[in-house]
């Protein structure tokens, strides 16, 4: 037998043999689930903070609304002496500890007042209004680089306001 007969009959049963076949694909299709995945937990942290966030400046516009004087348009309390007490109601629970996951930050909590004119129990009806900016880093930002995207954090802001009912 010959070098030339041999080589092709290798050849040959090379190109038959698939039995690396799973291997390749496996590892054309790994970049697509690792972003997969990591869109699904980042989607996730993102909704999760996001309703932490809302949740807590909602309390915090309510609180504000209860604790706030009614006459507070005709010269009271300015709203901005509340500010540490509202910064600790949207960021932490009631031991103390932060509600939200890693890579949250709350950038600013400002709280405001509008007074409405208008035929209404008192006139001008006061508004208070919680406004808060938020960033979140993202922890798997890297997998993002898989498709091209760069998405290290983002910056949002909520806000939430209530009609003041006084004290």
């Amino acid at each position: 037998m010959s070098q030339v007969s041999t080589y092709r009959r290798l050849r040959a049963a090379l190109f038959r043999d698939d039995s690396g076949a799973a291997l390749v694909e496996f590892a054309i299709l790994l970049p697509m689930l690792l972003l997969v995945f990591a869109m699904i937990i980042e989607g996730g942290r993102l909704m999760w903070s996001y309703q932490s966030v809302n949740a807590g400046v909602r309390d915090a516009a309510r609180y504000l609304a209860r604790v706030a004087p009614a006459n507070i348009c005709g010269g009271g309390t300015a709203v901005s002496t509340y500010t540490p007490k509202l910064t600790t109601i949207v960021k932490d629970t009631l031991d103390g500890n932060s509600i939200f996951p890693a890579g949250i930050t709350i950038n600013s909590v400002t709280p405001s007042l509008s007074c409405t004119a208008g035929t209404f129990r008192v006139s001008p009806a006061p508004v208070v209004q919680v406004q808060v900016e938020m960033t979140i880093t993202f922890p798997l930002a890297g997998l993002f680089t898989l498709n091209g995207q760069s998405l290290n954090s983002l910056t949002k802001t909520v806000r939430d306001q209530s009609k003041v009912f006084g004290t």
